[in-house]
């Protein structure tokens, strides 16, 4: 459910027209890369308008779309950037931060023991007290009431199955994983930009 809730909103692009009753501070800038891919997608790289802007004057970033909506000023009106890309490629690092947040985005947000997305913590799955270390490798995400069950025994030990062995993820993987996540608001213009694996409305 947890999913499937997030699917169905990505698939509600928010419609150009809804534009001109938008403020700019709710007018982010989706940021692609000078390969014209997200530098992001969980969490999105989306910029506040103010930083776009100052991107687009500082020729740092070329905009691609725009909102139907300008800021002003007493010598110009520019339209507010929806979509830019940087000029120069950002190399993406091979390998993420260990993290409680990208180990549960690693886990797809959910209990590798029995698959529940609520009250999530994270696992030892060979407990410290048994020589276990706190590395992609050795830790997992888990449910507070699984955890409690497994305590401080292996998997083995307490009869519990593992969904997925736990690695040390790739950026890419992450970002794999982060398609599966979209974020509350996505707007029209973004639609070219973003590759979910969902089916989007006309």
């Amino acid at each position: 459910m947890f999913k499937a809730d997030l699917i169905e909103r990505a698939a509600r692009f928010r419609s150009a027209e809804e534009d001109h009753a938008r403020s700019p501070q709710s007018c982010p800038a989706l940021v692609l890369n000078a390969d014209y891919t997200p530098l992001s997608y969980y969490p999105l790289s989306l910029w506040p308008w103010q930083t776009a802007i100052k991107a687009v004057f500082l020729e740092r970033v070329d905009v691609i779309e725009s909102y139907d909506r300008a800021v002003h000023s007493p010598s110009l009106d520019m339209p507010i950037p929806s979509v830019i890309a940087l000029r120069q490629y950002v190399k993406p690092s091979q390998f993420p931060a260990f993290t409680r947040f990208n180990l549960f985005l690693r886990d797809r947000f959910t209990c590798q023991y029995c698959g529940s997305p609520q009250s999530l913590t994270f696992d030892h799955v060979v407990p410290r007290r048994l020589g276990g270390k706190t590395t992609w490798e050795n830790i997992l995400t888990a449910c507070a009431p699984c955890n409690m069950k497994k305590g401080g025994r292996t998997p083995q030990q307490a009869h519990m199955n593992v969904l997925c062995k736990p690695i040390r993820p790739t950026n890419w993987q992450l970002q794999t994983r982060g398609k599966g996540f979209p974020p509350n608001f996505l707007h029209e213009t973004w639609r070219d930009w973003l590759y979910w694996d969902v089916e989007l409305e006309a």
